[in-house]
């Protein structure tokens, strides 16, 4: 094993550890994703191949995102699926994979609802994932593998 090897997997390891804990504050629990309901979808235009032309370039989520018009409504159904009861501003309708790591943005099968602040949380380790993925020290099937384990075991 190369020392990147070891390190990679070390920081991702960390970075969970670190959200599980929520950074030493209480937060709510998380809400698993469902290997069923969200199994995860890819983008098909997001390849190895292409990264940077997408998701290594600033500001190509933003191209992709779906209109909150679309995730507001699919969130109320799927807090619904998933026995979720609160208000839906307490929940953020999350990509299972993430679209900083490929994922399709609004096929329901790769999404579900996060609770704060767990969700922006998330979002960290889906960045550091990111910048792995675009500096060429993890392939973005790695980084794909390790965002869906985390979202189904640990939320």
């Amino acid at each position: 094993m190369h020392a990147i090897d070891a390190v990679v997997p070390a920081s991702v390891a960390a970075l969970i550890a670190y959200a599980l804990v929520g950074c030493g504050r209480r937060s709510a629990p998380a809400v698993l994703a469902s290997p069923t309901r969200t199994p995860g979808v890819l983008n098909a235009e997001v390849t190895q191949a292409t990264i940077g032309a997408t998701i290594c370039t600033h500001g190509w989520t933003a191209t992709v995102r779906p209109p909150t018009s679309y995730t507001a409504v699919l969130k109320l159904r799927q807090m619904a699926e998933y026995n979720e009861a609160g208000s839906a501003a307490a929940y953020q309708e999350d990509h299972l994979i993430s679209l900083e790591l490929g994922g399709d943005p609004t096929d329901p099968r790769n999404l579900w609802p996060e609770p704060y602040p767990r969700a922006s949380q998330v979002d960290r380790i889906e960045n550091e994932l990111n910048a792995q993925v675009c500096a060429g020290s993890l392939s973005l099937t790695e980084a794909q593998r390790r965002e869906s384990a985390l979202k189904h075991d640990y939320g």
